[in-house]
């Protein structure tokens, strides 16, 4: 399934990570310096207890039409 999430931030980039980690394409709609870092280096996903994994299966678009039908 396709996913687009509005927003970058700390529940947007949460959510989005973990479909991403479980093998759902996902497309963020994202501004400015996040959308160069996730289309340069994914999504980095930092958990309380210290553990950081990363989805570099992701991209980010500023226009919601460049993320094609969801």
């Amino acid at each position: 399934m396709k996913y687009a999430v509005v927003g970058a931030g700390a529940i947007g980039g949460y959510l989005g990570a973990k479909l991403a980690l479980a093998g759902e394409e996902v497309v963020f709609i994202a501004r400015n310096r996040n959308l160069a870092a996730i289309n340069s280096e994914g999504m980095r996903l930092l958990l309380p207890d210290g553990c950081m994994t990363q989805a570099t299966n992701v991209r980010a678009v500023l226009d919601p039409a460049e993320a094609g039908p969801q």
